[in-house]
């Protein structure tokens, strides 16, 4: 009994100071307080990004772009290519444009590009974009049935604005060789519209632009925050939804680009299908952005009114509301 009674004294005693040591190392709450890791605030997550000196891109690449909102964009028409699908004559409002842009990035400038080649451009200025470092991030078809056949390669980078330009241009000066040209230089051909703009810019909830008998639309997607390399990438960058427009009421054709989430990806295709117009190529123009988005071309004739409010309800799969 008395060994049973020590054993009880000694198991209280073990317990109380147990419960005095937690008690002490336990910090009070004015310490906890301190000592809390608080999550970082949105304007400490974001970097700063230092301006574009355009002037460097210019005098380098030798040729004037556009600036927006801080952004710089050259382009350069492919008006030496003389392509008809379907009957109509595909001039560079209607998607006929090699362009290159440049945007402020983490750790540099971000280069973005778009090249037109032909069948015997494609070898050739895929080698000079991997010999000048930058990266081919896609290559696809934006028509189907257009003679002659013509691909699209894009292409990325990041470094410095001069060194960026640099590679541009020698990009653009291999596609000039191989055509024995620059493609700018060819003839500026303009396409027949008498198409009812007014209805095509109410129909999409977007005006457009007119040029050399093309009427273009062009929709963002402020509802998604796209950033590449952990910069953001803007409309201008070509995050973008866009149709382009010609012929008559009877007979209109358009062709375009829809920028898709992944769940967008089967309704707009669906959708597309359901209303006539033909899907021919589906894809990615990035390999690093944040969320995952996916390009389509399209292409459509008919009544225009028939075109439009089948692009309408694609679009509406294409736009996040609260």
């Amino acid at each position: 009994m008395k060994i049973m009674q020590k054993l009880s004294v000694n198991t209280i005693g073990l317990a109380m100071a147990m419960t005095l040591s937690v008690i002490a190392c336990k910090p009070s709450a004015k310490n906890e307080a301190e000592h809390k890791t608080e999550p970082a605030s949105p304007s400490h997550q974001e970097v700063k990004l230092d301006p574009l000196d355009i002037s460097a891109i210019e005098s380098t690449i030798g040729m004037q772009g556009t600036e927006n909102n801080g952004e710089y964009k050259v382009v350069v028409a492919q008006n030496d290519l003389k392509i008809t699908v379907d009957g109509f004559q595909i001039i560079p409002p209607m998607g006929l444009g090699s362009w290159a842009a440049f945007a402020p990035g983490k750790g540099g400038v971000m280069l973005m590009g778009d090249i037109v080649v032909t069948e015997d451009d494609l070898w050739p200025v895929q080698q000079e974009v991997i010999s000048q470092g930058l990266t081919i991030t896609a290559i696809h078809n934006h028509f189907v049935r257009n003679n002659p056949n013509v691909m699209y390669m894009h292409i990325g980078g990041m470094g410095d604005e001069a060194n960026l330009a640099a590679k541009v241009k020698a990009v653009f000066d291999k596609v000039k060789e191989v055509r024995g040209g620059n493609p700018a230089d060819g003839p500026k051909a303009e396409v027949t519209n008498t198409l009812d703009t007014a209805m095509i810019a109410k129909t999409l909830g977007q005006s457009g632009e007119m040029g050399r008998g093309v009427y273009k639309v062009t929709i963002g997607r402020p509802d998604v925050a796209l950033k590449e390399h952990g910069a953001p990438v803007s409309t201008f960058m070509g995050f973008n939804t866009w149709a382009s427009w010609q012929g008559t009421p009877e007979k209109a054709a358009v062709a375009g680009d829809f920028t898709m989430l992944a769940d967008e990806v089967a309704p707009v295709i669906k959708t597309l299908v359901e209303n006539g117009i033909e899907v021919v190529a589906v894809h990615n123009h990035m390999v690093h952005e944040e969320p995952r988005i996916f390009f389509l071309h399209y292409w459509g004739t008919g009544p225009v009114e028939k075109l439009a409010k089948g692009l309408r309800a694609a679009l509406d799969h294409t736009q996040r509301r609260e």
